[in-house]
């Protein structure tokens, strides 16, 4: 979908839909324009018909007076309760509506969303991400692909009197982070045969060449020679090769120590030995969404040109069982030089980003998150609506909470104490790689916080997160939007 910024008379613009919000009842003034063209039929039918909760829609088709080709009234619920929240709701069902109909364009009253502490570019960047965001379609292998039918491929944004920088920027930021989710949810999507480590590879070569950003990619030879015997005691199962991906966008003045974002790449995970149960294995495809929200955050940094060092370190591979595979009770050896005893081989995100974020050291970084479906404890623990956030450094992670309540991308701090590393003792090793069913979350992150004490350092755990289930299966693109609002404010832009 294409985004732009208007000055127009509402009533006089030439639309296939014009999208009015009303709040706590009431038309705004772009909205009365509209009514007094209509004489009067608008505010009665908004009056009549339209629920006062947020996110309500009214379509009214060949509104008398107006030149659009229908009107779709959305609430902001009341006028005393709006905020970011409820202008998600109200831009989500807009979304979902447009995306479902046969309104090939859209114009959307934006100064009528203006209430309380609401600024402008946070309702056009919020604007620009959700109506993107909903306009997504998976590109599925089928051997008849049909048409598109619906969906409005533009979107107009309609201002009172002339728009500044800031507002243009914010449309253009909003736009280019529902284009990294889309990217992720692709990735995502993808079945596993298709999306293989040599793919997300590619992928990333690609970004490189189209947005200029440096992209080096490792073999497994080079792998091997990086001392990353972690992160190949997983792909020795597989006769998919594995892959390092490294990624360097320097937005930013050429001494800033950058941001280091390390996805978590398993493109299909049996478990290994340690089998998993075959239901529901196929949903194995999005153990890489980790690595697939970091492409997607550099593509959407890249498309907004933001003035920032970020660094991606994406190690992928598949996680298979075979006569070559590690074993539970075998002992690796890490980048690091910590030495690992594997318990439990479906306990294998861990172990290869425990040496990405060792190799994270040479950039002296001035933080580093890591982003990984990692452990369905955190789904018993948080659910499918937050992410779980661990990290070493309470101020990196209150930002980091604080970004995701005000996007809607949220995560909630869980607790590192000293006294969870206990659980990952062993006879045999420097530690285990799984600490037992307790805490199952936090021994995860607690067993990498031990390659990270050179750094400041977050783990954010999206396996309730990133894909959903049932009739809607699929990915989510989470969480480019927290990732890229994070970036976004670390840039100061």
């Amino acid at each position: 979908m294409e985004f732009s910024i208007k000055a127009s008379t509402p009533e006089k613009l030439k639309t296939a839909c014009l999208v009015l919000p009303i709040a706590g009842g009431e038309l705004g003034a772009q909205g009365k324009a509209v009514d007094a063209a209509a004489g009067g039929a608008l505010a009665k039918l908004a009056k009549r018909d339209l629920d006062e909760k947020a996110g309500s829609l009214l379509a009214v088709p060949l509104l008398p007076g107006v030149a659009a080709e229908r009107v779709l009234l959305v609430s902001l619920g009341k006028r005393d309760e709006i905020s970011e929240k409820t202008l998600r709701a109200a831009f989500g069902t807009v979304g979902k509506w447009l995306a479902s109909n046969k309104a090939d364009s859209a114009a959307l009253c934006a100064t009528d969303c203006l209430a309380g502490d609401l600024a402008l570019p946070v309702v056009l960047r919020s604007a620009a991400l959700l109506i993107g965001d909903a306009d997504y379609r998976f590109d599925a292998p089928r051997a008849k692909r049909e048409p598109r039918k619906t969906g409005a491929a533009k979107l107009e944004v309609l201002l009172v009197g002339k728009s500044d920088r800031a507002a243009a920027a914010a449309l253009a930021q909003g736009a280019a982070i529902a284009s990294g989710m889309a990217l992720a949810k692709d990735l995502g999507n993808l079945p596993a045969n298709y999306c293989t480590p040599s793919y997300l590879a590619d992928t990333a070569r690609k970004l490189g060449k189209q947005y200029k950003f440096k992209v080096e990619v490792f073999d497994k030879a080079a792998i091997a020679k990086l001392g990353m015997g972690s992160f190949l005691s997983v792909a020795a199962g597989s006769v998919e090769p594995p892959r390092f991906i490294v990624m360097d966008y320097k937005g930013g003045k050429a001494k800033d120590a950058p941001i280091v974002l390390v996805g978590k790449g398993i493109t299909f995970d049996t478990g290994g030995i340690s089998l998993k149960p075959g239901e529901g294995m196929d949903e194995m495809k999005f153990d890489m969404c980790g690595a697939a929200s970091v492409l997607g955050t550099f593509k959407a940094i890249a498309e907004m040109q933001l003035p920032l060092n970020v660094v991606g370190l994406i190690p992928t591979t598949e996680n298979m069982p075979s006569g070559q595979a590690t074993k539970p009770g075998d002992v690796v050896t890490s980048m690091s030089g910590l030495t690992i005893e594997v318990l439990n081989t479906d306990a294998e995100g861990r172990l290869i980003l425990c040496d990405a974020l060792t190799y994270a050291e040479r950039f002296k970084p001035a933080a580093v998150i890591d982003i990984a479906t990692l452990t369905g404890a955190c789904i018993i623990a948080l659910g499918h609506q937050v992410s779980g956030l661990m990290a070493n450094d309470d101020m990196l992670a209150r930002e980091l909470m604080d970004v995701g309540l005000a996007t809607g991308d949220r995560a909630w701090q869980m607790p590192l104490f000293d006294e969870y590393q206990d659980q990952l003792k062993s006879n045999f090793a420097d530690m285990a790689n799984i600490g037992g069913r307790p805490a199952g979350s936090i021994t995860a992150a607690a067993f990498l916080s031990r390659f990270t004490k050179a750094y400041k350092w977050a783990h954010l755990d999206i396996a309730g997160t990133a894909w959903k289930s049932g009739a809607e299966k699929g990915a989510t693109g989470r969480p480019v939007p927290l990732l890229t609002h994070f970036l976004i404010q670390r840039a100061g832009a």
